[in-house]
C-alpha cells in the first residue's frame, strides 16, 4: 500500500545513526554526550535501536518536548524532514505496534445492530481486530494517533469492513463503520480510495454508515460537517458516536444533522432504574425525532435496559446481551433465541 506523505509523514529510523534536535535552546535539553551543534541541531549518535530508545526516552522525561522538532538519520547531513519530537519518540518505543500498523495482519468483526421493537436484525459495525499479537482496539488506535499513523490504520479498517461485508452481509443490512477525523484532511481526495472499493466489491452505498469513533473529541466541527456531507454526496449515511459525552448535544446534532445517533453507553448503563439518564435519553429522543435522526442505544448489557429502552421508543440497540463481536455475522435466528419481543 501507498499512503499519502500529507497523510502519513514518512519516518525512516536507521539501526544506528543519528537522533538530531531542533530547538531555539539547547541549554534546556539533557546533556547526551557524545554530541555536536551545528546551525542550531543538536545532533546525538545512537548505535543501535535500545540505545535510540533509552536516548529520547530520557529527553521525553527530562524535557518540556512540546516545541521540540526531531529527525533521524545515518548521516547528518542527510536529514531532510523534522517531525514533532513526539512521533519519533512513539515511533521508536512502540516498535512492536507500529510494525503491526504497518505490516499486520488484521479482521474485521461484527457486532449485531437490532430493531429494539422487534428485535429484527438491521445491521452490524465493523470492529477492526488484531490478533498476532492481540492488542486492544483503544491501545491500537491510541498509538496510531501518537505516532501519526491514524490514517493507515484508519484506511486498513475501513477496507476490511467493505472487503468482509461483500462476503458476508445480504444487501438492505446495514455496515456501521468507524473513521477518525483527523485522519482525513481533505474528505474528498481521502475518501476516494473509500469510494473505489465500495464499487469495487459491488456493495450498496445506502447500506454503509460512517461513524465517528469514540478515540476522538469533536475538535473542529466545520471539518467534520465537511468530511459527513461528502459521505452523504456518494450516497452512503453518517453517524455520530458517544452522544453525550464531552460536548453539547444539541449545537452538535443540529450543526452536523447526523442520519444516526449513537448514545454513549455511561447512559444506557442501569438506565432503566436511574431517572437523570432517563432524562437524557428522553431530551435526545426528543431532539433526534424534531431533526429526524435514527437513535441507536450502545452497550446494552441486560435484558432490564433493553426493556427499558424498547418501552420509549429508542429505534435501534447493540451490545453484549444482543450479541458480541465476532469473526462471522450472528444470524437472526441466534439473535431471537434471547431478545424480548414484545
Amino acid at each position: 500500500m501507498t499512503f499519502c506523505t500529507a497523510c502519513t509523514p514518512d519516518l525512516a529510523i536507521p539501526e544506528q545513526g543519528y537522533l538530531l534536535l531542533l530547538h531555539s535552546r539547547h541549554d534546556t535539553l539533557p546533556l547526551l554526550e557524545p554530541f555536536y551543534t551545528k546551525d542550531k541541531v543538536y545532533a546525538v549518535p545512537y548505535r543501535n535501536p535500545d540505545e535510540l530508545s533509552d536516548r529520547l526516552t530520557q529527553i521525553n522525561s527530562e524535557t518540556e518536548t512540546a516545541n521540540i522538532k526531531a529527525a533521524l538519520a545515518a548521516n547528518p547531513k542527510e536529514a531532510k524532514t523534522f517531525s514533532p519530537f513526539g512521533y519519533i519518540y512513539e515511533r521508536v518505543v512502540q516498535r512492536d505496534l507500529v510494525d503491526l500498523i504497518m505490516k499486520g495482519d488484521f479482521s474485521s468483526f461484527f457486532q449485531p445492530i437490532v430493531h429494539l421493537e422487534s428485535g429484527s436484525l438491521y445491521g452490524y459495525e465493523s470492529l477492526l481486530r488484531s490478533f498476532d499479537p492481540p492488542v486492544s482496539p483503544f491501545h491500537l488506535f491510541g498509538t496510531a494517533i501518537k505516532t501519526g499513523l491514524q490514517s493507515i490504520l484508519d484506511r486498513r479498517a475501513r477496507e476490511l469492513a467493505i472487503m468482509s461485508r461483500s462476503d458476508s452481509i445480504k444487501p438492505g443490512i446495514k455496515s456501521f463503520i468507524n473513521f477518525i477525523p483527523s485522519s482525513i484532511y481533505n474528505p474528498e481526495h481521502c475518501l476516494q480510495h473509500t469510494f473505489k472499493m465500495v464499487k469495487q466489491y459491488g456493495v450498496r452505498p445506502d447500506d454503509l454508515i460512517f461513524e465517528v469513533v469514540e478515540t476522538e473529541k469533536i475538535k473542529d466541527i466545520n471539518h467534520l460537517k465537511n468530511i459527513l456531507d461528502t459521505y452523504r454526496a456518494h450516497g452512503m449515511k453518517v453517524a455520530l458516536d458517544d452522544l453525550g459525552s464531552g460536548y453539547s448535544t444539541y449545537e452538535v446534532l443540529e450543526k452536523l444533522k447526523p442520519d444516526y445517533v449513537k448514545i454513549d453507553r455511561q447512559y444506557i448503563s442501569d438506565c432503566y432504574k436511574d431517572p437523570e439518564k432517563q432524562t437524557f435519553l428522553n431530551k435526545v429522543q426528543g431532539l433526534a425525532r424534531e431533526l429526524s435522526i435514527t437513535v441507536l442505544a450502545e452497550g446494552i448489557e441486560s435484558e432490564e435496559e433493553f426493556s427499558y429502552l424498547q418501552s420509549i421508543g429508542i429505534h435501534l440497540g447493540q451490545g453484549y446481551f444482543i450479541g458480541k463481536p465476532a469473526k462471522s455475522p450472528a444470524s437472526q435466528e441466534s439473535l431471537f433465541s434471547q431478545i424480548p419481543v414484545h
